[in-house]
């Protein structure tokens, strides 16, 4: 029986337009016939030539209307009512014409043809087509693997439509909180209460739970995937509310749970007046552009407006990929900002400075940096040249350029290393404290943050991947903690902080409680639905944890202050640290001695530099 229909679906399309348009002009003819067969009660009747050309106008007006309608570009698969409003339309003028004709012509037509053809003609033409939707419906269905909808609102009801007509899933069940929705039917969905979950898995036997909830706060969708991490189902999501108004996607776009929704924490709201200060209408440049803070400072930047966006980067493949991602935000948001991609080195002092120069730069923002711990722990010397000397050289461009506002990145490695890595950003915010005690015009600020999900070198991502492969999930300690931040939320605090600093502040996020990696990983198994269970236990799970130890020079738990002398800021959540520093006079002997060493690959010498300087450094990769 699906035979013919699934062979007429297949069949190129402008076939099935012929043989639709063929169809419609006999269903016409033989629905008229009819009409009048059964009104003068006879199956022969004579028919003249004012009764040909009755039918032939009939005939054109129907089948003019239909293409006008776009019934011919509808797929026969995906038609709904809107379609069949469109051919009861058409027949409606179609029943008119043959009234009008008929009396033009001076045909016998009784007055009650019209009616009964319009009943026939909705029936040979409208049903056939229901008929193979629904047909191919019920077959086509049958081959796609079963999903819930968590959300019976409009997100809801356009993903369960897109679903339907797709090629992918088949929504059996929507699942609402909401008790006045249940019972109701979604675009032939029922919709349950999400508390009837386990009878209803064990009925359909969904792969996913697809979360179409767009319009509550992040506080409320936090707790909700909380909740739905415990569901022993893999979750996905449709985009958030900011990304469908931005036109990165579109309602119906699925996708793993947002980066986000792993926080343990609603995202930092911005202070938009902070946001645009040092930006809007002004020159900006990016240092590291390309790199996972850099790009996303990028995104941002972009959106406030500023009127030259110059990227630098040492990556030449980095810096093609954001500039060109760059290019299409400006064309797709209409922005005139001039986009300069610039390849090179931040220890280049020379270089920079003329780049600042020529652009007339009035605020940079410092991202180029070596931040993954064992790497630079084994390159110390590069690790040395590119955080400390050059963010040395970067802001020394900076101030000889005349640049406004110099702001650096930094993170919560600084606070009493127990890496080089850590200890050369903590001396670099000190050669910028160094030298703002000097009294420049530019006004030079640093910034501190714990880790970014999703960023290079983030164990979002690496769970990811390891959960795909079937695990293990490593953690290198049951105990170790992180603070964690989105990228967005990291970018934007550079932006506002640079905005608000005065000469030599250090400012860090109120970042709430630390997470326990150990709990992000049980969370990402959850969400991915599988079980987990530690390594060495007798607990039943799919997925196994497993801990690998505390690498060279990581610590068990972060700190973002050094000390308890804190202050607030203009922003709610950002608070401004001071802490000890060194005079320049101090600042220029101790670079002096690293430049040496640096030059003279003398590792050792420069780690005792670093453990000479009040930073905290502790080379003891067991610290906790």
């Amino acid at each position: 029986m699906f035979q013919p229909i699934l062979f007429l679906l297949n069949t190129k399309r402008q076939n099935k337009r012929i043989i639709s348009l063929i169809y419609d002009i006999c269903a016409i003819v033989f629905s008229l016939y009819l009409a009048i067969a059964l009104r003068t009660d006879t199956l022969v009747f004579q028919i003249g030539k004012s009764d040909i050309a009755c039918l032939v106008v009939t005939t054109s007006v129907t089948i003019f209307c239909f293409i006008r309608l776009g019934m011919y570009r509808a797929v026969l698969r995906y038609m709904i009512l809107p379609a069949i409003g469109h051919i009861f339309f058409a027949i409606i003028l179609s029943a008119v014409t043959i009234a009008l004709s008929g009396f033009f012509f001076q045909t016998f037509v009784p007055r009650s043809v019209p009616f009964i053809y319009a009943g026939l003609a909705i029936l040979t033409i409208g049903v056939p087509r229901v008929l193979i939707k629904t047909l191919y419906y019920h077959y086509y269905k049958r081959q796609k693997p079963n999903v819930f909808i968590y959300g019976a609102g409009a997100t809801g009801r356009d993903l369960a439509y897109a679903l339907i007509q797709g090629d992918e899933y088949h929504p059996v069940v929507f699942l609402d909180d909401d008790s006045k929705k249940v019972g109701q039917i979604l675009t032939g969905v029922r919709i349950h209460h999400s508390s009837e979950f386990d009878k209803l898995r064990t009925l359909y036997q969904p792969i996913k739970l697809l979360l179409a909830i767009t319009n509550i706060n992040k506080g409320e969708r936090l707790r909700l995937v909380e909740h739905l991490s415990s569901l022993p189902i893999e979750v996905q999501s449709v985009p958030s509310v900011e990304d469908i108004a931005a036109g990165k996607a579109s309602a119906t776009d699925l996708r793993d749970l947002d980066i986000s929704d792993l926080l343990g924490r609603a995202p930092i709201e911005p202070n938009i007046e902070l946001l645009t200060k040092n930006i809007d209408g002004k020159s900006v440049l990016v240092t590291g552009a390309g790199g996972s803070i850099g790009s996303e400072l990028c995104r941002q930047i972009i959106i406030l407006y500023p009127c030259t966006l110059v990227l630098f980067e040492l990556n030449e493949f980095n810096l093609y990929t954001i500039h060109q991602e760059l290019i299409s935000i400006k064309n797709h948001f209409k922005i005139d900002t001039d986009i300069i991609a610039m390849l090179g080195s931040v220890e280049k002092e020379k270089l920079l400075t003329r780049l600042m120069e020529t652009n007339k730069i009035e605020t940079v923002y410092h991202a180029a940096a070596y931040k993954h711990v064992p790497i630079v722990e084994n390159n110390i010397i590069e690790g040395i040249q590119n955080n400390v000397f050059g963010t040395l050289a970067c802001a020394n461009a900076a101030i000889t350029s005349g640049v406004s506002n110099f702001t650096l990145i930094s993170t919560d490695k600084a606070v009493r290393p127990t890496n080089v890595m850590g200890a050369s950003k903590r001396m670099a915010e000190l050669v910028l404290q160094a030298l703002a005690d000097k009294e420049t015009d530019t006004t030079l600020t640093m910034v501190r943050f714990g880790n970014v999900l999703g960023s290079s070198g983030s164990v979002v991502p690496l769970f990811k991947e390891q959960i795909r492969k079937g695990g293990p999930v490593t953690v290198t300690h049951p105990d170790i903690t992180r603070y964690f931040m989105l990228i967005s939320e990291a970018a934007q605090l550079v932006i506002q902080a640079g905005a608000m600093g005065k000469n030599g502040q250090v400012f860090v996020l109120d970042m709430g409680e630390a997470v326990k990696i150990i709990d992000l990983a049980k969370r990402m198994i959850n969400l991915m639905g599988l079980m987990s269970h530690i390594e060495g236990s007798n607990d039943e799970g799919d997925i196994e944890i497993k801990f690998t130890g505390l690498r060279s020079g990581e610590k068990l738990y972060e700190e973002l202050l050094i000390g308890n002398n804190v202050l607030g800021s203009s922003h709610p959540k950002v608070m401004t640290a001071c802490e000890d520093k060194l005079s320049w006079d101090e600042m220029e002997k101790t670079l002096t001695l690293l430049k040496k060493y640096c030059r003279d690959f003398n590792e050792e010498e420069i780690k005792n530099v670093l453990l000479s300087l009040p930073i905290g450094y502790t080379n003891n990769a067991s610290l906790h």
